[in-house]
């Protein structure tokens, strides 16, 4: 065979060899850091990206958010109380050199962030601030680990706490104390009730002092609402005036005689 075709055969079989070192496909949510002979040298896609065989390799990162979930942690709230809580914290890459240059594993990194703050967070609160204000350990959480991150070129969007699991004790005087509350507001509910039908009957009982005949219609009225009931037994009640006035004439008469 013509040693030209063997030069031929050996270039092609070369380049076919170099093509993957030197072309390589950038995503869209991917940015290429490139590093020649170990130094950093720009940044490089979306597309097609060139590289100098052997000399320069790419760290690819993606730009996407990312949703990590942070590991059950134990921590004693302010007041004593044990309790184990977790949480997801929502980031993205904004600066792919930093990402690649700044710190080894970014993504771990943000996670023992997270863990640390967290604990760190709760140790800081009061149980009840951790139940009754979420939303604002969430964002205290958020606002720590954004800036903890930012060096590396990460930014985070969110941070929320998911599940917080108190112990059975706890659980139960938490239950006891609500009942208790309850209990609370329903007997100042009927002390209130009370007051408010004892001002009533106050009243009424002025109206029924200025006009006598008002008791009178009360009676009738009562006899009304008794009627509709299946009783075996009724007694109609008589005013003590009519009786005193039939009592006055029967003195009367047995005066005449």
């Amino acid at each position: 065979m013509n040693p030209a075709i063997w030069i031929v055969v050996i270039i092609v079989l070369a380049l076919l060899m170099l093509v993957p070192q030197a072309v390589r496909v950038v995503k869209e949510y991917e940015r290429a850091v490139i590093l020649r002979l170990g130094r950093y040298v720009g940044t490089r896609g979306p597309g097609w990206v060139w590289l100098i065989p052997f000399l320069e390799r790419p760290a690819i990162v993606d730009l996407r958010t990312i949703t990590l979930d942070v590991p059950t942690q134990e921590a004693i709230t302010k007041d004593n109380v044990t309790i184990r809580a977790n949480a997801v914290v929502f980031f993205r890459v904004l600066e792919p050199e930093k990402a690649v240059l700044e710190v080894e594993d970014y993504i771990r990194a943000t996670s023992q962030i997270a863990q640390t703050t967290l604990r760190s967070i709760v140790g800081q609160s009061d149980l009840d601030e951790v139940l009754a204000n979420r939303e604002k350990i969430n964002q205290t959480l958020a606002k720590i680990i954004d800036e903890s991150t930012d060096p590396w070129g990460v930014k985070v969007s969110v941070v929320e706490m998911k599940e917080i699991e108190l112990p059975e004790t706890m659980k139960r005087a938490m239950a006891a104390q609500a009942e208790a509350e309850r209990e609370k507001r329903a007997k100042l509910i009927h002390a209130d009730g009370e007051f408010a039908a004892s001002k009533k009957l106050a009243e009424a009982g002025k109206v029924i002092a200025q006009e006598p005949i008002a008791l009178q219609l009360r009676y009738l009225s009562t006899l009304t609402e008794v009627a509709t009931e299946k009783n075996s037994t009724l007694i109609f009640p008589i005013p003590i005036d009519l009786i005193s006035t039939f009592m006055s004439y029967m003195k009367k008469d047995s005066g005449g005689k």
